[in-house]
């Protein structure tokens, strides 16, 4: 066991060998013996194996077996110092191993440590992105728990700080095929991870990429399959993979296949969905989402019929008026009641798609039913008139903080909802019906106006998705309200507004069936 002194003499003798140095084999396996050493010998190997590591390939394994020793020390100086030179270590076919260490030194609970390691699997990234991936990905399919969570986390927040001559075409290939192996067993928080890694890929900015990364989604949500509105996993996979594919649609990329599962398997089940998350209105999520799709579904092979699974679940959601006694007043005890939330996205939705077949509300339907809606919607519009003139009149001429307040940003968000609805409801007052107007759903970000003013109109039928406000929430936090609902004619000041949280989507270590059980091989 080598003293300070030999480690710095043998030291010596190697940094004065210059071009000779790889002739000195027995003074680097005293620098190698050092790591058997105490506190300051091992400081001393920590930093002298790797300097001279490149001159002495037959002793390759010897010396990387001898940091890897340090990287597991007691003392944390020196661990930290084992792995801050690690990278210096990743050279031609030791990189992969190198990366495949750091990845696994990802587990560390000590925050400089950490820090160190993201460092050195950036640095190494640097040198060869290819193996780097190679060791991250390795880890990440038979690695532990922990370090394969991590692991994930690492490429989905340091791969977009890499610049373009790091990120090839070739690497962002590797990332996709090596993702997609991935994919065939993750976990839902795993699952939205590895879209905004594929996502950020700038191979994948195209109508092709964004094409591959709906199939993707599609596929992860078991589109071909029943759906089971009774089992909380099956209803929380449709909703994270929705998500993640809302906003890759646009005119050229087409919802169909989304659209079509969810007029076909989902609407019917509305009422008896059962939600993942608790205090999450879920049919409410699943009605938004449809709607946001909506504008962007192509050619639909059963159209007519799922256009009628849409308006008869409409249908559900717009009351008849009430039947008037003899008096005059209504014969019941109250009037029903108006779900405006609901009503906005069904009716939203049901506009896009009529717009492919314009005819379905005058030749589709018997005459009966036609009277029957046409009564419905003049009763619901009757029931939001008076609720656009309370609101109206409850934010009259407040501007800047007073708008800011929860009870008034709730009163914002229902006249934006009313104002939709009653869009909608003079399109199809029409003769024939008209599928003109367009309307930015209520939970979408508008431009900033004063209260009083007309609000602009967004297509939202455009080529592209609405693009998201800098400034404004994540899609995952924003708040989702309950409007208005009770009387039409109740006081406005007695509205009963339930504010409900966004749906979170992970559920801790529990995925889609569960990722099973892999084999655990040695550390390093």
């Amino acid at each position: 066991m080598p003293t300070v002194e030999e480690l710095y003499r043998n030291y010596g003798i190697l940094a004065d060998a210059t071009e000779q140095v790889g002739q000195h084999k027995d003074a680097y396996q005293v620098i190698l013996d050092g790591v058997k050493g105490g506190t300051k010998e091992k400081r001393l190997a920590a930093q002298f194996i790797p300097k001279f590591f490149k001159h002495f390939p037959e002793l390759a394994d010897s010396a990387i077996n001898a940091q890897l020793d340090l990287c597991e020390d007691e003392d944390v100086s020196i661990r930290r110092q084992a792995i801050k030179e690690l990278p210096q270590f990743a050279t031609g076919e030791n990189l992969p191993r190198v990366a495949d260490i750091l990845t696994q030194l990802l587990q560390t609970d000590d925050s400089a440590e950490f820090n160190l390691v993201n460092n050195a699997l950036l640095s190494i990234f640097k040198m060869d992105a290819k193996g780097t991936l190679g060791g991250l990905f390795s880890q990440i399919l038979q690695g532990e728990d922990i370090v394969r969570e991590r692991a994930i986390k690492f490429l989905s927040t340091k791969l977009k700080t890499l610049p373009d001559e790091v990120l090839t075409k070739e690497v962002e290939e590797l990332i996709l095929t090596e993702s997609k192996k991935v994919l065939e067993d993750v976990t839902g928080e795993e699952f939205v991870l590895f879209m905004k890694i594929l996502s950020g890929l700038k191979s994948l900015q195209t109508v092709s990429g964004r094409q591959q990364l709906v199939e993707l989604v599609a596929e992860q949500a078991d589109l071909e399959q029943t759906f089971n509105p009774s089992d909380p996993d099956c209803v929380d996979r449709l909703l994270q993979c929705t998500r993640q594919a809302v906003p890759l649609f646009s005119k050229n990329v087409h919802s169909t296949r989304f659209v079509t599962y969810f007029c076909e398997q989902v609407l019917p089940n509305l009422s008896s969905l059962t939600t993942p998350v608790e205090g999450l209105d879920i049919q409410l999520e699943v009605l938004k989402l449809l709607a946001e799709m909506s504008s962007f579904c192509g050619d639909m092979e059963k159209l007519e019929t799922n256009l009628r699974k849409l308006f008869d679940k409409l249908l559900e959601y717009m009351p008849l008026p009430p039947e008037e006694a003899e008096n005059g007043e209504n014969a019941g005890n109250e009037e029903p009641k108006l779900q405006f939330s609901y009503v906005e996205c069904l009716l939203y939705s049901f506009h896009q798609l009529g717009r492919k077949l314009p005819d379905f509300l005058t030749a589709k339907l018997n005459a009966e039913k036609l009277k029957d809606f046409k009564i419905r919607l003049q009763y619901f519009a009757r029931g939001l008139q008076v609720y656009i003139r309370q609101l109206r009149l409850a934010l009259q001429g407040k501007t800047g903080e007073a708008l800011k307040t929860d009870e008034n940003k709730i009163k914002v968000v229902a006249l934006k909802i009313t104002n939709n609805i009653n869009v909608l409801i003079k399109d199809l007052f029409h003769i024939p019906p008209s599928y003109k107007s367009t309307v930015t759903l209520s939970w979408k970000p508008v431009q900033k106006v004063e209260i009083g003013q007309k609000r602009a109109t967004e297509d939202t039928s455009s080529g592209s998705p609405p693009k998201k406000s800098p400034a404004g929430p994540k899609r995952d936090a924003r708040q989702i309200y309950n409007p208005p609902s009770g009387k039409y004619s109740s006081n406005l000041g007695n509205f009963n507004y339930e504010q409900r949280g966004a749906f979170r989507g992970s559920r801790g270590g529990r995925g889609w069936g569960a990722r099973g059980n892999r084999s655990r091989g040695r550390l390093y």
